[in-house]
């Protein structure tokens, strides 16, 4: 098998496999965020039955409480063994007649197979058997690319790191381009399971102009990914520059729903509409299995940007009147500015008399003054401290 086609093959199956990750992620979410949750079903169903995918079948029934079908086991169990017989023979025989690049593409068969029914350790394990007998660093990079998406798809977080570390070492070896783009955008996606959504927006916005991974999420889902880890993570200025003004972005913001009022909103201050669509957005981002797990911290994260953003432009302002630009209670934003300025999130405090918010910019000249005599002092008593020892 040519190694382009082992590429495009895999890519399409990849992308195939993830979003069966992402319906079973919408199973567990609320009818009311998904709504067609019958429809998903069937659709994940239907997948399992067209690639007698056992173990992933046995997996969810376990999750869910669904009760197996016997019969449907046995019939995918019995098509299973026959294929996996088959590919066992083409690898004694590739081992005994053929040589290494013949035995290499019988055992990346054998992989792909696991990897098609949904068996995860099987899969790695004969990934990496399949490693083992290639030689070239684009095939080996491939190979560790395809045990990512095997971790993407189950949510191992440790799977993923450890590969996406083998990525490195094998790019440093005499990676190409092509492969070096794709891996910041894994490693991106990494970043963002796990949080890190200042490194998840550099890499992204490093990859939009070669973006090529569509096997991991499509251009519009990539954009979307970027433009939410950038408002979160970036300064107004990068942002202006890098994501509000970016071609790429413009391109295909519109036909993301309600991406393109809540970024521009927020960048023209105008927070009525930023409140609508935040609520909007954040349906979308309960919805993706990736983004979800950090939906309370994006929140907060997205509220502290807003009243510090628009915070800035005041010394003073009412309570009521922050209240009404935002489209919200006075009662609720004054309980949120308190929980973010009892944290130590928010420059300012608030007068609950005069129902006033009064900014307190910190003075960054003051801080490194009081923080240069609180060393010195520091430094004084130890040379004191250091005398009195020689003196002795």
């Amino acid at each position: 098998m040519a190694e382009a086609d082992y590429m495009e093959i895999d890519a399409t199956a990849s992308a195939a496999m993830l979003e069966l990750g992402q319906k079973r992620f919408l199973l567990t979410l609320p009818d009311s965020l998904v709504p067609n949750k019958k429809a998903v079903m069937d659709e994940l169903i239907a997948a399992i039955k067209a690639n007698n995918m056992v173990p992933f079948y046995k997996s969810i029934a376990e999750q869910f409480g669904w009760k197996t079908d016997d019969a449907l086991l046995q019939q995918m169990t019995a098509v299973n063994d026959e294929e996996l017989a088959k590919i066992e023979a083409k690898i004694t025989d590739a081992e005994s007649n053929l040589g290494d690049v013949e035995i290499r593409d019988a055992k990346l068969a054998k992989a792909e197979f696991y990897r098609k029914t949904g068996d995860k350790d099987a899969a790695v394990e004969a990934f990496r058997l399949a490693f083992e007998k290639t030689v070239g660093i684009g095939q080996k990079m491939d190979i560790v690319f395809s045990v990512i998406r095997i971790g993407f798809l189950h949510s191992d977080i440790d799977l993923v790191k450890k590969n996406i570390d083998k990525a490195k070492s094998l790019l440093e070896e005499g990676g190409d381009w092509e492969r070096r783009n794709r891996l910041k955008v894994y490693q991106g996606l990494m970043c963002l399971m796990v949080r890190n959504f200042v490194e998840a927006a550099k890499l992204f916005l490093d990859s939009i102009a070669t973006f090529t991974s569509y096997e991991l999420c499509s251009y519009n889902q990539f954009i979307f990914y970027t433009v939410l880890t950038s408002m979160v993570a970036l300064d107004r200025v990068t942002i202006r520059q890098k994501v509000v003004h970016a071609p790429e972005i413009l391109a295909v913001i519109r036909d993301i729903p309600n991406l393109k009022q809540f970024l521009e909103s927020l960048f023209n201050c105008q927070y009525r509409n930023f409140s609508e669509a935040f609520v909007h957005i954040m349906d979308q981002v309960r919805r993706d299995r990736y983004f979800s797990p950090h939906t309370r911290y994006f929140v907060r994260e997205m509220r502290i940007v807003a009243y510090s953003q628009f915070l800035e432009s005041y010394k003073s302002v009412k309570v009521a009147s922050m209240a009404q630009a935002f489209g919200v209670t006075p009662d609720f934003l004054d309980t949120e500015l308190s929980q973010f300025i009892a944290s130590g999130r928010l420059n300012c405090k608030i007068d609950k008399v005069g129902g006033v918010v009064e900014s307190n910019r910190p003075d960054s000249r003051n801080a490194l003054y009081q923080s240069t005599i609180k060393q010195g002092d520091l430094l004084l008593n130890r040379i004191q401290k250091l005398s009195r020892v020689i003196d002795l």
